[in-house]
């Protein structure tokens, strides 16, 4: 809409550019001195002003939004409009006869003028028009607010629903601006006015969540008004991931479709379920481990029990254990699934082997023999 504005204003002024000079006569009341071909600053005016216009919307296009931009490029277009006016100035008083004429000087102005209102828009619209919305840059010149970090991080639903972004950002994890895209938002508040309890519930907790970052010192969160270059009518996850791409960020999200197809565009995207299965312990045959058993396995004499991450232990000879608090367990051998890591012991706890898992119970104080 910006945009638009600003096209249409600068089609009315350069089409006053030329009405001013068809109806100015410094002497008298009616035509200008140009005399029949008057009526040609008008049609010059319209002309040149379409013909930029076609160049402008024909071009690529970029992203707008700066008052900055406005101010930098009517300057930068004043300037360089100056130096255009000598060089018309110059043309004419070489190729055009009638120095001092009355003639030769108002269509030396009206051609400065022209030169003046075409660069400042051709400039104006340039910068407007960058790649970057967050901050656009000028060859060695930076109009933005310093921002954390190298990249933004853009959050995607499914990220904001699953939570654990904002328990990363209370440990300091994240220390680059968070972007959460006015459209996200918009799903969220759909889910959170859907007639289904589960989708409810995930709506609102997903706003829930972007209130935390918002209320966390340690993080930057940005709610941006964004139009992508595809429009409203492409999906959301397409939506984001053109967006990443035009602000050369990177994308949090738990959707492993999303994730795939933000790398085929070259788009990084953090997946928060891989960062979690990066940071479980590692386990090493010969360590020490203390696991609760809660119930038999599959072979004869074994039992299974879970570490606080989720992380599945089979235990050869500890079916006669379960139910007790906990067991101590050597690590025999790690297999990688596709559902997991499993984790394989035995009974009894290496010497000298750091110890894994849970923290055994304290016993209960017992009071004095009788």
């Amino acid at each position: 809409m910006n945009l638009h504005l600003l096209r249409a204003l600068f089609v009315l002024l350069m089409a006053s550019v030329g009405w001013y000079y068809l109806t100015l006569d410094p002497i008298k009341n009616g035509p200008g001195p140009f005399g029949p071909a008057s009526w040609a600053t008008l049609a010059v005016s319209v002309t040149a002003a379409v013909l930029i216009l076609s160049i402008d919307i024909l071009s690529s296009r970029r992203k707008l939004l700066n008052l900055s931009a406005v101010l930098f490029g009517t300057t930068l277009g004043i300037a360089i409009g100056w130096v255009m006016g000598l060089v018309v100035t110059f043309l004419i008083g070489q190729y055009v006869p009638g120095e001092g004429s009355l003639v030769r000087k108002q269509l030396i102005e009206f051609l400065q003028v022209l030169v003046y209102v075409s660069c400042c828009y051709i400039l104006v619209s340039f910068i407007m028009q960058t790649k970057d919305d967050i901050r656009f840059i000028i060859p060695y010149v930076e109009f933005a607010k310093h921002t954390k970090g190298v990249r933004p991080m853009l959050l995607d639903t499914s990220a904001l629903v699953d939570g654990r972004v904002v328990e990363m950002a209370d440990l300091g994890l994240i220390d680059s601006r968070i972007v959460v895209p006015r459209f996200v938002l918009d799903e969220l508040q759909a889910l959170a006015d859907s007639t289904d309890r589960l989708r409810r519930g995930r709506g609102r907790r997903g706003l829930d969540m972007v209130g935390k970052l918002q209320a966390n010192k340690k993080v930057e969160v940005v709610i941006y008004e964004a139009i992508t270059p595809e429009g409203e009518a492409q999906e959301v996850d397409h939506r984001l991931v053109a967006m990443a791409g035009e602000m050369n960020a990177r994308i949090m999200t738990t959707d492993f479709n999303l994730e795939k197809v933000a790398q085929l565009q070259g788009v990084t995207a953090l997946n928060v379920n891989h960062i979690a299965e990066a940071l479980k312990p590692v386990f090493l045959p010969g360590d020490a481990i203390d696991v609760q058993l809660v119930k038999p396995g599959e072979q004869p004499g074994q039992a299974v029990g879970y570490l606080e991450d989720g992380t599945m232990v089979v235990i050869e000879h500890g079916r006669p254990h379960i139910g007790e608090a906990t067991v101590q367990a050597t690590v025999t051998s790690i297999v990688q699934t596709s559902a997991g890591r499993m984790v394989f012991g035995r009974i009894g706890e290496a010497n000298g082997s750091p110890r894994r898992g849970r923290e055994p119970q304290a016993p209960e104080k017992q009071g004095p023999a009788v």
